[in-house]
């Protein structure tokens, strides 16, 4: 059987957009290491990855666990996820994880990122803010 996690990876790995859009709830957060609050609902979340599928170069998964968690949002336990990842962003390596957690219909609900290093986390952000901004997702700071 075929989860939401699955095609979440094949939709990253094809550099598909359109194919994350039915895999998202419409309420979805994402916690990013880049920014405090997170980004939030379906339309937005979709923006960001469209930035983060141009920024990111040889972007891969080399792992995954699957087990179940605690949102966020309201502290539920819920089937979830954990997707280990390597890049690049602007010539700095990024190794990172991606924690994502469903809704009872199969749906990725929530969607929490961590990056590793301190210097490629900064790399990351200026690369994603110009993204976002580049886009009309953000206003200019």
């Amino acid at each position: 059987m075929t989860t939401a996690v699955d095609r979440f990876r094949t939709a990253v790995n094809t550099r598909d957009l359109s194919a994350l859009e039915d895999l998202f709830t419409e309420e979805i957060r994402l916690y990013s290491p880049v920014k405090f609050t997170p980004f939030e609902g379906r339309p937005m979340v979709l923006g960001l990855f469209g930035v983060l599928l141009r920024t990111f170069e040889d972007f891969r998964y080399v792992g995954e666990f699957a087990g179940t968690a605690q949102t966020s949002v309201d502290g539920a336990e819920a089937p979830a996820a954990v997707l280990l990842f390597r890049t690049t962003v602007n010539g700095k390596e990024i190794h990172g994880i991606d924690m994502v957690h469903l809704a009872e219909d199969g749906r990725i609900k929530e969607f929490t990122v961590m990056v590793r290093p301190q210097s490629a986390v900064h790399a990351l952000g200026e690369a994603v803010l110009a993204g976002l901004v580049a886009d009309g997702l953000v206003p200019t700071e």
